[in-house]
C-alpha cells in the first residue's frame, strides 16, 4: 500500500518501485488522500480556462489513466486539497481541507482500506512530507497512525476486523547523494545540468541520504515511471527538465529507489534490497 497525498504524487515518489512490484505479481494499492482540487496547472500547454474549470475532474481522469500505466488498484479517501500557501504571513488554510482534519479521524478511512487490502508493506512520506506541503504532512500523521491502529484490537471496532501491516517505510525520494550523481554524470556527458541551484541549497539543508535503509533496484521500470507521470498532463511540462535526463545516464547514475524503514515486526538485516525483505 503506498499512500499519497495528491494524484500525481504515486507516479513521481516511488512509482518504478511500485512498477517492479507489479510486474513481479505483487498486489498494489495506491491510495490518495484528496483530488488535488487546489493544485496548480503545471503545463502551460493545460494552463487554460476550461482546464480550470475542470481541475478536480480532469485530475481524477489523470489518475486513471497513471494507475492503469503502473498497473495497480487505487482508491481516494476523499479529503479536500488542502493547497500550498503563499506569502508572509502564510495565510490560513481553507476551512475544512484535509490539513486541517483531526488526525485520529482522518485516519479512519485509511484504517479501513489497511483492514480491507491487509497489506504487508505500508509506504508513506517522513515528518516533513518529503517537502513541507501541508497535506504531505497529513498524509504522513494519518499513515503512521493508520499502521499503529490497524491491528489493534479495540480500535476503531466498526472499521472491519483487524490486520497488522508488517513494515513502514519513508520514501526519499531526492538525497544529495542522489542529486551529485546525476549532475556529475549529466556533466561528465557534455550535457547541462538543472541541480546547480539544488547543490546549492542544499548547503542549508539537511540531507536525507544518512537515513535511507532500503535501496530498491528499479531502472528496468523508470520508463513506466515516466509514463505515468505524463498521465498527469495539469501537473508536468512533457517539455520540462524532468524529462530531459537521457534514460542510460539515470539508469547508470542512480538506478534504486530509496525508502527509510521505520517501523519492523518481521526480522530483516539493513541494509535492504527488497521492501518484503522478511516478510517473503
Amino acid at each position: 500500500m503506498a499512500v499519497h497525498a495528491h494524484p500525481d504524487d504515486e507516479s513521481s515518489k516511488g512509482a518504478a518501485t511500485t512498477a517492479k512490484y507489479v510486474a513481479e505479481g505483487v498486489d498494489v494499492l495506491v491510495v490518495t488522500c484528496t483530488g488535488g482540487e487546489r493544485g496548480s496547472v503545471l503545463n502551460p500547454k493545460m494552463d487554460r480556462p476550461d482546464v480550470w474549470a475542470n481541475i478536480a475532474d480532469i485530475r481524477r481522469a489523470e489518475m486513471d489513466a497513471a494507475r492503469a500505466i503502473l498497473g495497480v488498484e487505487q482508491a481516494w479517501l476523499g479529503f479536500v486539497d488542502s493547497g500550498l500557501p503563499e506569502g508572509d504571513p502564510l495565510p490560513p488554510l481553507p476551512e475544512g481541507c484535509f490539513a486541517l482534519q483531526d488526525v485520529a479521524e482522518a485516519a479512519g478511512p485509511l484504517v479501513r482500506l489497511m483492514r480491507e487490502f491487509r497489506p504487508h508493506v505500508v509506504t508513506t512520506y517522513d515528518e516533513d512530507g518529503g517537502y513541507p506541503h501541508p497535506d504531505h504532512i497529513m498524509t504522513h500523521k494519518i499513515s503512521v497512525a493508520a499502521f499503529d491502529a490497524a491491528g489493534v484490537p479495540g480500535r476503531y471496532p466498526d472499521l472491519g476486523e483487524v490486520w497488522q501491516p508488517l513494515k513502514l517505510y519513508y520514501d526519499i525520494g531526492f538525497s544529495k547523494g542522489k542529486i551529485l550523481a546525476l549532475h556529475d554524470a549529466l556533466l561528465a556527458a557534455g550535457i547541462e545540468s538543472p541541480y546547480e541551484e539544488w547543490i546549492k541549497r542544499w548547503e542549508d539543508r539537511p540531507d536525507k541520504g544518512p537515513r535511507i535503509t532500503t535501496r530498491v533496484e528499479c531502472a528496468e521500470y523508470f520508463p513506466v515511471r515516466d509514463d505515468a507521470l505524463r498521465a498527469h498532463a495539469t501537473q508536468i511540462d512533457p517539455d520540462g527538465f524532468w524529462f530531459q535526463l537521457p534514460m542510460e545516464l539515470q539508469r547508470a547514475a542512480w538506478p534504486t529507489e530509496d525508502f527509510q524503514l521505520v517501523r519492523s515486526l518481521v526480522g530483516s538485516s539493513l541494509p535492504e534490497s527488497d521492501l518484503f525483505a522478511g516478510v517473503r
